[in-house]
């Protein structure tokens, strides 16, 4: 009944859903530039840090393209509330590295945080549900009181390569304890130059022992 009246619809292009459908009609996910790093043997993603921080696995679910479904995927998680986008990625991510080897050992998941100021007017990170669907399919924690962003920035998808790199943004860390001696699993919604994940793997990095392993929804 309650369908009926408030038809499920797909955050993409806005067609009422089918019963077995969530988030995403078929069509939709079908049209998808798919990326998935994890099932190649060339990983341009993994790449992309070498020289600045030792990453041990890296994977990204789709590749991000302006003025197409991508685009508005992100729009609307990040702008106008539809975390589902979120947990849809991290449903489909997660199923497909609780069977890889190499992702079976991540300990936890850990993600981009927010600006306390940007979490409050937004109510929350666009990356959650992202995260902590791939943390229930490990089967390992969510960790979301690590790490700490201590400087504000505009939204990264829109900026030029350069400015993206130049952003201002500076993280902390706290409870060094919870990820000692483990490997974490960081997960943010997009990567673009990569200077973001690698602040907070620097940060990460302060711990014992660590390794790290990047997850995001998109790749630009």
């Amino acid at each position: 009944m309650l369908n009926l009246l408030f038809p499920r619809v797909c955050v993409g292009c806005k067609q009422q859903l089918m019963k077995q459908e969530e988030g995403l009609c078929t069509e939709c996910t079908h049209s998808l530039p798919i990326a998935s790093f994890h099932k190649t043997e060339n990983n341009i993603l993994k790449d992309k840090f070498y020289g600045r921080f030792l990453v041990k696995n890296a994977t990204a679910v789709i590749y991000f393209q302006k003025r197409g479904l991508t685009q508005e995927l992100l729009h609307n998680l990040k702008y106008r509330g539809k975390k589902e986008v979120s947990t849809f990625f991290g449903k489909w991510l997660g199923a497909e590295l609780a069977e890889m080897d190499s992702y079976k050992k991540i300990d936890l998941v850990i993600p981009v945080p927010l600006h306390k100021q940007k979490l409050k007017k937004r109510g929350y990170n666009q990356v959650e549900g992202f995260g902590k669907e791939i943390a229930k399919a490990l089967d390992v924690p969510y960790r979301d009181d690590v790490l700490i962003k201590i400087s504000k920035s505009g939204s990264q998808v829109f900026k030029t390569r350069i400015l993206r790199f130049e952003a201002e943004e500076v993280f902390s860390i706290q409870n060094l304890d919870a990820i000692k001696h483990k490997h974490v699993l960081l997960v943010d919604d997009i990567i673009t130059t990569g200077a973001t994940l690698e602040k907070c793997a620097l940060q990460l990095l302060k711990g014992e022992k660590i390794s790290i392993s990047i997850a995001t929804i998109a790749v630009a």
